[in-house]
C-alpha cells in the first residue's frame, strides 16, 4: 500500500497509532497522544499542540495510510482524519477526544464528541484486517513493503518534484562534496549556475566559458559544455574540473580543463586559472563523450566519444578498438600535486602502463559514445557495490546499452553493438575478448541511453540499489535491479503515478520527455533533467528529483545540516512552474503539440530528436507520434503544395539527389523511416519526372546538415499531387538524425525498357 508523503505526515500524524500495537503492550505512537494531552493542560492547547505537531512529523509515515485516509481511490473523498480500530478509538475518545476538533475541520464529528458510540462509528475502519493483531500475519499486506509500488503491467510508480526550471540543455548537476549542499547546473552553453539548498540560484554565473565554448542552436550540434567534476577534495584544493568542446576554422577538439575557485567568491570560479590538462583532436563534430569522474581511488576518469560519424571508420579498427588513441575510451589520471611537473600523471596500476603499442590513460576501451556514467555510493548499511562504474554507451542502429566499466575491459565496439555483432568480421576475431553489457534494449524502446545512478538516498528506502536511467529520444524512465543471487540484471520499466498517487502538494506526474543526464546529490537523492526545446540555446530545461510515494524514511533520519557559504551575489528564489496533470491512467501518452520553436537536438546525441511537446506523463510504450518507424503516422487537415528539390553531389546528373522540401519559409530535409517508392514516386512526379527508379536512403547522396529535417514517417499511397500530402507525422516532428537524409532516382524513361 502506499503511504501519504511527507508533507503530510503532521496530517497522518496519529496513523502510525492505528491499531499498530507491540505484541503485549502498546506502541510509542499510542502513548503520545496522553502526553500531548498532559501538556496541553499544564501549559495551555497552543503550546502544546505545536509540541505535538513537532513529534509528529518526526515520525515516520505508515505504510497505509493511503488506505487509512481513503486515498487509493480517486473517486472517494479523502477522509480528514485516518480510519480508527475499535478498540483503539475508545481508548482515544477517552482520553482525548478534545483534541480532534484540533485536528480535523469536520464539524459533524465535533457534534458527536460527547457520544462515544456514534463517535467511533464515524471514524471506524470497516477493513478489520488493518487493525492489531491481523495486521502483523496478514501477509498481503506485508510482503511488498519494501518494494516501489507497481501497476499491474510491471511499471514502478514514482512522482516528481521540480527543483529548477529556464535552463538551456542543462547537461549535468553536480556537487562539491565540500558539506554546503549546493548543486552547480552546467548549461551546453558554458555556463555553471550555482544552487543554494532552499533552491535559490545566484544571480551571477559559478563559470563561464561560453565564449570558449563550441556549440550552435542547430538541430544535430553534439558539441558544447559537456561536463564538470570537482576535486574529491574541493575544500582543501579549491580545484574543479571541466570537459567541453572548442574549434578554431575547421578544427575541432575536446579539451579538459582545471580552474580554481576565486579567493573573493566562494559561489565563483577564478576565470584567469584555467589550465588546460589535455586536450584531444576531434575528427567529426559528434560522439563527443563528456563525462567526468573522480574515483575513490582520487583519480579523474575521463569518457570520450568514438570520434564521430557512423560506424567508427577511422584505421582499420576504429578509434574505439586503437588502443593508440584516446577515443572510444574511459580514461584515468592522476592531477593530484601537478602545481609543478606535469598537469597530469598516469596511475601506476592503469591496465597499459609499459604497453608500447597503447597509451598510457587508457582505463578500458572499445566504448562507442558513453553519455553519462556514475559510481555507485554502495549499501548505506553495508557498503555492497560501492565503487562499481555504470555507464549508458549510444549505440548505432539497432540496439543501447548499459555498461558495468571495469578496469583493462573491453567493451566491444565496434565489433559489437549490444550484445549482437555490429563489424561481422572483427566480431569473429578471437582476441577481441570484449564485456558483454549488463542490459541491451531495441530501438523500439528508445534510440539514446543516458545513464544514470544506483539509487543510494536515505529519503526512500525502496529505492535502494535500483539503477535508474532513461533514454533521450523516447523519453522513457527505466530501471535495473540486480538479483545477488544470480547475478542478473532484472528490469522494470518507470512511470508517473496513477490517480491521487501523486496528487499532493509540490509533486508532479509529468516530466519533459527528452532526458538529458542524471545526478545525485550531497546526501545521494536522484534527480533527472530534461527539456522540452532540445536546443542550446532554449530555456527550456528542467531538474527533477526522483520522489517514491511507496514509502519514505522518517523526515528525523534525513536531515542535513548544511555547511554555511558566504554569498554574494543577488539571490533569484526558485518558482516552479510544472503542474500536476489530473488523470486515470498510470502511463497516458505523450501528446505533440505545436510550439514555434525549431525543434533541435540535445548535445552529443548520434541520434536523432522529436519536435518540442508539451511535459506529459511517461508512456509505457513507445509514443507513437514520434516512435522511430512505429505508430501511425497523421495526415495534415489542410494540405498545401509544398516545392521540392534534389540536392545532388558534384558530378551527379540531373533526377539523382537528397530530397528536400519547402514548407513554412524554408527549406528542410526529410528522414528516411517508412520512406519507398511510393513516396519517390510522388517526388518525381511532383519534378517532372514520369518514373521513379528507387528509393534512396541513409543519407546516399549526402547529409543535409544545415538544414532542418522536416518530414518523417512519410507513407504515400502513390497517388498524392506533392509530398505534403502524404500522411506524415507533422511538419518539424521527427526522430531522426542527417545520417538518415531520403533520397530519389528519376527517369524520364521506363526503368524497365
Amino acid at each position: 500500500k502506499q503511504s501519504v508523503p511527507n508533507s503530510l505526515v503532521v496530517r497522518a500524524h496519529i496513523v502510525g497509532a492505528v491499531g499498530a500495537r507491540e505484541p503485549g503492550g502498546e506502541s510509542a505512537y499510542s502513548r503520545c497522544p496522553r502526553a500531548w494531552l498532559a501538556r496541553g493542560r499544564a501549559a495551555g492547547w497552543l503550546e502544546s499542540r505545536a509540541a505535538a505537531e513537532q513529534r509528529l512529523s518526526l515520525q515516520e509515515c505508515s505504510p497505509y495510510a493511503a488506505h487509512l485516509y481513503d486515498a487509493e481511490d480517486p473517486s472517494t473523498p479523502l477522509r480528514t482524519l485516518p480510519g480508527l480500530c475499535q478498540d483503539y478509538c475508545q481508548d482515544m475518545w477517552h482520553t482525548c477526544r478534545g483534541l480532534f476538533r484540533h485536528l480535523s475541520p469536520d464539524r459533524e464529528l465535533w457534534a458527536l464528541e460527547g457520544n462515544q458510540a456514534k463517535f467511533c462509528r464515524y471514524l471506524s475502519l470497516d477493513d478489520v484486517d488493518y487493525c492489531f493483531p491481523r495486521l502483523l500475519v496478514n501477509q498481503n499486506l506485508n510482503s511488498n513493503l519494501g518494494r516501489v509500488v507497481a501497476d499491474a503491467r510491471g511499471c514502478l510508480q514514482l512522482c516528481l518534484e521540480e527543483v529548477a526550471n529556464g535552463l538551456r540543455n542543462p547537461v549535468a548537476m553536480v556537487h562539491a562534496g565540500d558539506g554546503s549542499h549546493r548543486f552547480f547546473v552546467a548549461e551546453q552553453v558554458g555556463l555553471v549556475w550555482a544552487y543554494l539548498p532552499d533552491g535559490a540560484r545566484l544571480e551571477k554565473p559559478f563559470l563561464n566559458v561560453s565564449r570558449a565554448v563550441l556549440t550552435s542552436p542547430w538541430e544535430g550540434d553534439e558539441r558544447g559544455f559537456l561536463g564538470l567534476a570537482f576535486h574529491p577534495r574541493f575544500r582543501l584544493t579549491g580545484k574543479l574540473y571541466v570537459y567541453y568542446s572548442v574549434g578554431v576554422d575547421f578544427r575541432e577538439w575536446i579539451r579538459i580543463s582545471e580552474f580554481r575557485i576565486s579567493e573573493d567568491d566562494e559561489n565563483a570560479v577564478d576565470h584567469s586559472s584555467e589550465r588546460i590538462i589535455l586536450e584531444i583532436e576531434e575528427p567529426a563534430s559528434n560522439h563527443n563523450g563528456g563525462q567526468l569522474l573522480f574515483g575513490d581511488d582520487g583519480y579523474l576518469y575521463i569518457f570520450t566519444g568514438d570520434g564521430g560519424m557512423a560506424g567508427d571508420p577511422f584505421g582499420k579498427f576504429g578509434n574505439a578498438q586503437n588502443k593508440s588513441a584516446l577515443l572510444g575510451k574511459v580514461l584515468r589520471i592522476d592531477v593530484d600535486r601537478n602545481e609543478r611537473g606535469p598537469l597530469y600523471r598516469i596511475p601506476p596500476d592503469n591496465p597499459f602502463v609499459g604497453d608500447p603499442a597503447a597509451r598510457p590513460e587508457v582505463y578500458a576501451l572499445g566504448v562507442r559514445n558513453m553519455w553519462r556514467c556514475s559510481f555507485d555510493r554502495g549499501d548505506p548499511a553495508s557498503g555492497a557495490g560501492r565503487g562499481r562504474l555504470f555507464c549508458g554507451d549510444v549505440g548505432q542502429n539497432k540496439f543501447e546499452e548499459v555498461d558495468l566499466v571495469e578496469r583493462g575491459r573491453n567493451y566491444g565496439w565496434r565489433a559489437r553493438e549490444g550484445f549482437e555483432c555490429y563489424d561481422r568480421k572483427l566480431c569473429a576475431n578471437a582476441s577481441l575478448d570484449d564485456v558483454l553489457p549488463i542490459f541491451a534494449y531495441p530501438h523500439k524502446l528508445g534510440k539514446s541511453v543516458t545513464g544514470g545512478y544506483v539509487y543510494r538516498g536515505c529519503e526512500y528506502p525502496n529505492l535502494n540499489g535500483l539503477y535508474i536511467f532513461g533514454d533521450f529520444m523516447s523519453g522513457r524512465l527505466m530501471s535495473l535491479r540486480e538479483n545477488e543471487g544470480t547475478g542478473q540484471w532484472q528490469y522494470s520499466e518507470i512511470c508517473m503515478g496513477r490517480g491521487q498517487t501523486c496528487a499532493f502538494p509540490g509533486l508532479i506526474n509529468n516530466y519533459y520527455p527528452h532526458i538529458i543526464s542524471f545526478a545525485e546529490d550531497e546526501a545521494g537523492e536522484l534527480y533527472f533533467m530534461s527539456t522540452g526545446v532540445p536546443s542550446a540555446t532554449a530555456a527550456r530545461g528542467v531538474i527533477y528529483k526522483v520522489i517514491d510515494p511507496s514509502r519514505r524514511a522518517p523526515p528525523g533520519k534525513c536531515q542535513i545540516q548544511p555547511a554555511q557559504v558566504k554569498v554574494r551575489s543577488r539571490l533569484i528564489p526558485f518558482v516552479p512552474k510544472e503542474k500536476f496533470i489530473w488523470t486515470t491512467e498510470s502511463t497516458p501518452r505523450p501528446t505533440l503539440r505545436p510550439t514555434a520553436h525549431t525543434p533541435t537536438k540535445a548535445p552529443r546525441r548520434s541520434r536523432p530528436t522529436a519536435a518540442p511537446p508539451a511535459p506529459t506523463p511517461r508512456p509505457a510504450s513507445p509514443p507513437k507520434a514520434w516512435a522511430r518507424g512505429g505508430g501511425r503516422a497523421r495526415r495534415p487537415r489542410s494540405p498545401r503544395m509544398a516545392p521540392v528539390r534534389l540536392v545532388r553531389p558534384a558530378g551527379l546528373g540531373p533526377g539523382r539527389g537528397r530530397v528536400e522540401v519547402f514548407v513554412g519559409g524554408r527549406w528542410g530535409t526529410v528522414c528516411d523511416d517508412a520512406w519507398d517508392a511510393k513516396a519517390a514516386a510522388v517526388v518525381c512526379r511532383q519534378l517532372g519526372f514520369a518514373h521513379a527508379v528507387r528509393a534512396a536512403k541513409r543519407a546516399e547522396f549526402g547529409e543535409g546538415r544545415a538544414l532542418p529535417i522536416l518530414l518523417d514517417d512519410v507513407r504515400c499511397t502513390g497517388s498524392e499531387r506533392n509530398l505534403l500530402e502524404c500522411a506524415h507525422a507533422g511538419v518539424g516532428t521527427h526522430n531522426c538524425d542527417h545520417q538518415e537524409d531520403a533520397g530519389v532516382e528519376c527517369s524520364r524513361q521506363d526503368p524497365d525498357l
